[in-house]
């Protein structure tokens, strides 16, 4: 786990200790986990890069190997 030593404003303060509150945590490292999982579920992921979607849509369009077990695809890796 990382420790973390933040300069936060007196309204923050007050937001934290509301959110320990009101879900009962033990102290405001938890509030701070709720709040940052409360915006993530709000923002979604990350946008990502056009360059990466490119090359995800390129990957997709490859054919793969077909298999039927890990034994006849040891044997197509190993040759």
């Amino acid at each position: 786990m990382v420790q973390a030593l933040v300069n936060i404003s007196d309204d923050a303060n007050r937001v934290l200790n509301i959110v320990k509150a009101r879900e009962g945590l033990k102290d405001k490292s938890e509030a701070i986990m709720v709040m940052i999982e409360h915006y993530v579920e709000c923002a979604g992921e990350p946008e990502l890069k056009p360059g990466y979607l490119a090359k995800l849509k390129k990957l997709d369009k490859e054919k793969g190997i077909s298999f039927k077990s890990i034994a006849e695809l040891r044997k197509i890796i190993e040759g």
